[in-house]
C-alpha cells in the first residue's frame, strides 16, 4: 500500500502519552465489548462489572516508539482516505458524510461506551461516534493472528469506519435496538449481519481507494482477504483449541467475511452490502 508522504486526517485524537487505570464497562460499553470480544477471541469478562463506569486516569505514562509513530501516521493517512471516499459516496446519494474521530491510545483509555484496553481490539463507539485503536494492535494482527501487511491493517481501520458509516445511515442504531429486545442467539445473528455489512463496506472503500488514490499495490487485496479469513469466528475458535459453535458467532465465519469483503470490492455500491435483506450470508 502506497501511503508514505500522503495527506493525513485531522480527525485523530492521540492519547498515547496518557495511561489509564482499571476500568469497568456499563451501558453502551457492554454492547461494544460484546460486539468486539469475539473479534480477537479474548475474554472480556474482566471489563464487565456491575454496570457502573469507574476509572482512574493518569497522564504522562506513555512511551511513543518509532513503531508507534509509524502506526499513527499510517492510521492518519488511511483515515483520510476513508473520509474522502465516503464523502464522495454520500454526495452521490444526496447525503452529507460527517467523519468519525479516531482515538489512538496505548494500554487503556475511556470512551462513551466505557473502558477500552488493548485486549478489546479496535472498536467503534456509537455513544461518542469515535473509533478506538491501540497502536500495539497491528503487531498482534501480524504476529498472533497471521494477518500481516499494511493493507491488512488498512482493512481493519476501514472496517471500523464502516461501522460509523452504518451509524450515519441509521442502520447501526436500529440493529442494536432490536438486539436488545431479542434472545442472545438472535442478537448474535444480528451482530453477524452488522459485521459482515461492515466487511462489505470495507470492500467498497478499497475499490474506490484504488481508483481515487492509486494506493493499492499488487497483493494488497489478498492481504485484506487473508485478514478477513484469520478473524472469522470459526477460525478464531479453532485456533483457540475450541470446537466452532455457530450459535456463539458474532462476526461471521472466515468464508463469510471473505465473501462480503470481495462482494463490496467487486460491486462498489452501498446497496450491494445489504446483509439484512438476504437469507444467504
Amino acid at each position: 500500500m502506497k501511503w508514505q508522504g500522503r495527506r493525513g486526517s485531522r480527525n485523530i485524537e492521540d492519547r498515547r502519552r496518557m495511561s489509564a487505570g482499571k476500568a469497568g464497562v456499563g451501558g453502551l460499553g457492554l454492547i461494544a465489548v460484546l460486539l468486539i470480544g469475539a473479534f480477537f477471541n479474548v475474554d472480556v469478562s474482566g471489563l464487565i462489572g456491575n454496570g457502573n463506569l469507574t476509572a482512574s486516569t493518569q497522564s504522562g505514562g506513555g512511551q511513543i516508539t518509532q513503531a508507534d509513530q509509524r502506526a499513527g501516521e499510517f492510521v492518519s493517512v488511511t483515515l483520510a482516505d476513508t473520509e474522502e471516499v465516503w464523502d464522495e459516496i454520500f454526495k452521490k446519494a444526496g447525503k452529507r458524510y460527517t467523519p468519525s474521530v479516531l482515538v489512538l491510545f496505548k494500554g487503556a483509555t475511556q470512551s462513551a461506551c466505557g473502558g477500552a484496553n488493548g485486549a478489546t481490539g479496535p472498536f467503534y463507539c456509537p455513544g461518542d461516534k469515535k473509533i478506538y485503536l491501540d497502536t500495539d494492535f497491528f503487531a498482534t494482527l501480524s504476529r498472533r493472528l497471521g494477518a500481516g501487511g499494511d493493507f491488512a491493517s488498512a482493512y481493519v481501520v476501514a472496517h471500523e469506519v464502516a461501522h460509523h458509516v452504518q451509524d450515519e445511515l441509521g442502520i447501526l442504531s436500529k440493529a442494536n435496538e432490536i438486539r436488545r429486545r431479542v434472545s442472545k442467539a438472535e442478537s448474535n445473528a444480528i451482530s453477524v449481519r452488522i459485521e459482515l455489512q461492515a466487511d462489505c463496506l470495507s470492500g467498497v472503500w478499497a475499490r474506490y481507494a484504488k481508483a481515487r488514490f492509486n494506493s493499492i499495490e499488487r497483493g494488497d487485496i489478498a492481504e485484506a482477504i487473508n485478514a478477513a479469513k484469520q478473524i472469522g469466528d470459526d477460525t478464531l475458535q479453532r485456533n483457540a483449541g475450541q470446537r466452532p459453535m455457530p450459535h456463539t458467532f458474532t462476526h461471521g465465519t472466515s468464508a463469510q467475511r471473505q465473501k462480503w469483503f470481495k462482494r463490496g470490492y467487486e460491486n462498489p455500491e452501498i446497496g450491494t452490502c445489504d446483509t439484512f435483506g438476504t437469507s444467504r450470508l
